[in-house]
């Protein structure tokens, strides 16, 4: 019990950290990060910034903003639009991109069975296959990003994840109270 409320506290610290680091950028200040090739930290997340960091993606220009409130389980969820088809996402500033699972890339029309396993992504659960693909598009309440990098997970996640491959190309990403905003 005790171990499970330790994971629990560093795991909220975690995303905690990650989206103040998130809400303090602006967009001048982002630059590709890239890590040494030799960096045995790296992992499925950060796999593809050792090639140049996601600059293929670009915003659609938008003056908007969008408000999410914090859900019960004290997320933020968002109804994105994925290749112009609904999709819930839990918005994860943790995770380095996209993050789709199996059912919601076939329902936006992904052929999940022939991408080509590119990894594993590593889960509480263990380690999952995984497959990478760009996506058309990702737009959240008109906020569009277009060629967004994102991974089919062959694990049983619950929620697509909304991440950096999209959340970076913002304008910015802040947090009061129990509102977020993404500009």
């Amino acid at each position: 019990m005790l171990g499970r409320f330790i994971g629990l506290a560093a795991g909220i610290a975690a995303v905690s950290v990650g989206m103040a680091g998130i809400a303090s950028r602006s967009a001048s200040d982002r630059a590709p990060s890239t890590l040494d090739a030799g960096d045995e930290n790296s992992n499925w997340t950060t796999e593809s910034r050792k090639h140049g960091g996601w600059t293929e993606a670009s915003p659609r220009e938008s003056a908007g903003e969008v408000r999410l409130s914090r859900a019960g389980d004290s997320h933020f969820y968002a109804d994105a639009e994925i290749n112009g088809r609904p999709v819930r996402m839990m918005v994860d500033s943790g995770a380095s991109i996209v993050a789709l699972t199996r059912a919601d890339a076939e329902a936006v029309g992904v052929d999940v069975d022939r991408l080509p396993v590119s990894g594993t992504a590593r889960t509480a659960g263990g380690d999952v296959p995984m497959r990478r693909l760009t996506l058309t598009s990702v737009d959240v309440d008109g906020i569009e990003v277009r060629g967004v990098p994102a991974a089919v997970v062959d694990a049983d996640m619950g929620v697509s994840l909304l991440g950096q491959s999209y959340l970076a190309k913002l304008g910015a990403v802040t947090i009061e109270g129990d509102t977020m905003t993404l500009r």
